[in-house]
């Protein structure tokens, strides 16, 4: 009687021969349990009277790998398989190489994903001097390929012809997944930091840390935006971050500025944590705002930026008609704080007399200081001194107001015709070489001057949720020294 077996390994099963139970009240009979599947004690499920209740001649198990078990017949085995080339392939890694398999087509139901044929021309490979590749990205009919020290674009379903005159062409070829690897000019890539990506439009922003730049690639080429008024601050912070820190960057879709936060055991520290978040906007072409937040990762979707800290999404620029939550990163407020240089008529020693700005109140100054050849005059002994003190630093509008016999006094910033202005008080120490000495100078004597303008904690601005500020324009009237 024949006998069909499940089996469950490669190349082999297991017959065995056992006593029947199966009818209650009838003599038991040896059975062959091969129609059934492999038996309980093998990994079955049949019912078998244990081994050791049975007479020795009356069980055995039969192993076999051959069908009908005939001298050299055929092997039980997987049969045929698709593009097995090697029984024990060595694996190999292409850093520079990119592999592509078979075709989708949602309309047809066709989905060759899985399929990587070696009958087929299925790889491209970059230059491997250039490193490895670190980040692809699909922009129409194009792939950019980031690479270490290189950036290139390769040509999808087409390839490119030449002129005689160098000209090229693009044409279209029915064989063709990935065409020809072309190159942008610039010796640039993405080091190893491709999460500094972003992109908005058909600009492409990106750090290469192994030159101390931060890019953009547009359609006019790569531009170099760290050189605009920043070369000498990415080259500092850049050169201290190694393989393994990161250079988080995206693209902040409700301000329009791309952002980059550098974080690294070396980092200059800000507050407790080791990073420097800033932002690039293409308006001015400049780099306009550092941060106090340390992103763990930072992306946008739809019209709305956010950050991610701590495991959990944070939402940038929002704001309620209760509150107003500018300068408040991850529920922490940070005043806000712009540093200016003034040097006007470079070569000439100037006492600055005033300071005065554009904008709201609940500004203040925390920081004034005039260099000199001969070193730096500093006005402030604090950051926020009591008002009565004889050293005093320029308080707000609000907060330097005072009643005196019933006259409003201002000993900070006072109000005239729409703008802020406050005198500058010398309280510099004598120094040799000095006419006049110390803080019988009116003003502040040096060839530039350096200023900290900030907000204050507590002016409530009517309108605002109570802590937004406006400033348009910072400056000081200063005289030529004659000292």
């Amino acid at each position: 009687m024949g006998a069909v077996v499940e089996v469950k390994y490669f190349n082999s099963f297991i017959l065995k021969k056992a006593l029947n139970e199966r009818q209650v009240g009838v003599d038991q009979v040896p059975t062959w349990l091969g129609s059934t599947g492999v038996p309980s004690g093998e990994g079955g499920g049949y019912p078998v009277v244990p081994l050791a209740n049975m007479e020795a001649q009356d069980s055995w198990l039969v192993e076999e790998a051959r069908i009908r078990g005939g001298y050299n017949n055929t092997n039980v085995d997987y049969g045929v398989r698709a593009y097995l080339v090697d029984e024990e392939p060595n694996s190999s890694i292409r850093f520079n190489s990119l592999i592509y398999s078979g075709v989708f087509n949602s309309r047809t139901g066709i989905n060759n994903t899985n399929v990587f044929s070696v009958g087929e021309d299925i790889t491209k490979s970059a230059d491997p001097a250039n490193g490895s590749i670190q980040k692809l990205y699909a922009e129409d009919t194009n792939l950019n390929i980031f690479q270490e020290n290189k950036v290139s674009r390769a040509l999808i379903d087409k390839d490119a012809i030449y002129s005689a005159e160098g000209q090229g062409s693009a044409v279209s070829t029915l064989n063709l997944v990935i065409g020809q690897i072309v190159p942008y000019a610039g010796n640039f890539g993405i080091s190893k930091n491709p999460e500094s990506f972003a992109v908005y439009g058909y600009r492409k922003y990106f750090v290469d840390k192994n030159r101390n730049a931060v890019l953009r690639l547009s359609q006019d080429g790569i531009t170099e935006i760290s050189n605009y008024g920043m070369y000498d601050y990415f080259r500092d912070q850049l050169g201290n971050l190694s393989s393994t820190e990161k250079a988080l960057g995206a693209w902040d879709i409700y301000t329009k500025q791309y952002v980059v936060s550098l974080q690294g055991q070396n980092i200059p520290v800000v507050g407790s944590n080791s990073y420097q978040t800033l932002s690039f906007d293409e308006s001015v072409l400049g780099w306009t705002t550092r941060y106090t937040y340390k992103p763990e990762q930072i992306f946008s979707v739809k019209n709305k930026y956010y950050s991610v800290y701590e495991g959990k999404v944070w939402q940038h620029n929002y704001s309620s008609n209760a509150n107003d939550n500018r300068s408040i990163f991850y529920d922490t407020y940070s005043d806000s704080s712009i540093t200016f240089i003034f040097n006007p008529n470079v070569s000439a020693s100037k006492v600055f007399k005033t300071i005065n700005y554009e904008g709201s109140t609940g500004w203040e100054v925390s920081e004034f200081n005039a260099a000199r050849s001969f070193g730096l005059t500093d006005i402030s002994n604090s950051i926020r001194p009591d008002i009565n003190n004889e050293n005093l630093s320029i308080v707000s509008y609000d907060e330097g107001g005072y009643t005196q016999d019933g006259i409003q006094y201002y000993a900070g910033f006072y109000k005239k015709e729409g703008k802020y202005f406050a005198n500058l008080i010398n309280n510099s120490q004598e120094t040799a070489g000095e006419v006049i000495w110390g803080s019988s100078i009116s003003g502040v004597k040096g060839y530039y001057a350096t200023v900290t303008i900030r907000t204050d904690n507590s002016t409530q601005v009517v309108g605002s949720g109570g802590k937004a500020r406006e400033l348009f324009a910072v400056s000081s009237e200063y005289v030529e020294s004659s000292y």
